[in-house]
């Protein structure tokens, strides 16, 4: 059995009052997760920074979530640290276009910056998919991505990915590893956490201060 599987099979346990049998009968699917074509040309040289994870030449392999999950994140509303972008405008974060050109991404300005998705409903989260820049190799830095039930995040918050190993965000000292961004993104197994509002923080790349958004997809069903 996959890990992240196992993971949903145990978080519908709980659900359903620890039944497994019932919870072992729910249908598992591959996410929808259509990615982008690839801009990078050539080979690109890894960035050379601490705590990098190694790149792999073969695809993800699909992500199994219970059926029905989508991208609940779609056309949600989106604010920011900063609230005047370099280039862009916050609506492109939820727009549904990946394609990582010119006119599809926001820039935001250098230093600790960070972008809050309202859901507008209380969700159960599966993964979370983000694209922050893929025209060449990057490995963002400080990457924390959090939910909760308020836009403060004072209420049930809880961290699905930490990459901050030097707590420069003040979130605490992250465990997970650097990544090299590409046309695939990167998926974040959120393990059935619930909440409302997304918070995604950075704090720059390997190649540059500034933060960068193409797209977010949060994959998940409302709490009924």
């Amino acid at each position: 059995m996959k890990k992240n599987q196992f993971l949903l099979i145990s978080v519908a346990i709980a659900a359903l009052g620890g039944c497994p049998a019932t919870a072992q009968s729910m249908k598992l699917e591959p996410l929808p997760i259509a990615l982008p074509k690839p801009l990078f040309e050539g080979t690109p040289l890894p960035p050379n920074v601490p705590n990098l994870e190694r790149q792999s030449n073969k695809l993800r392999p699909p992500f199994l979530a219970p059926a029905g999950t989508v991208n609940v994140a779609l056309h949600k509303p989106v604010s920011s640290s900063d609230t005047d972008p370099v280039i862009g405008s916050l609506e492109l974060i939820t727009d549904g276009n990946k394609a990582g050109t010119d006119g599809t991404y926001v820039e935001l300005k250098s230093g600790v910056q960070n972008v809050v998705i309202d859901l507008e409903s209380k969700c159960v989260i599966y993964a979370i998919m983000v694209w922050h820049f893929h025209k060449e190799a990057r490995a963002y830095a400080g990457v924390v991505v959090q939910v909760a039930d308020d836009p403060d995040f004072i209420s049930n918050v809880q961290t699905v990915f930490n990459n901050d190993i030097n707590n420069e965000t003040g979130n605490g000292m992250g465990k997970d590893m650097r990544y090299v961004e590409t046309n695939e993104g990167k998926l974040i197994d959120a393990k059935g956490v619930e909440g409302r509002y997304v918070r995604l923080i950075s704090n720059g790349s390997d190649k540059t201060a500034a933060n960068h958004y193409i797209e977010v997809e949060v994959y998940g069903k409302p709490v009924r």
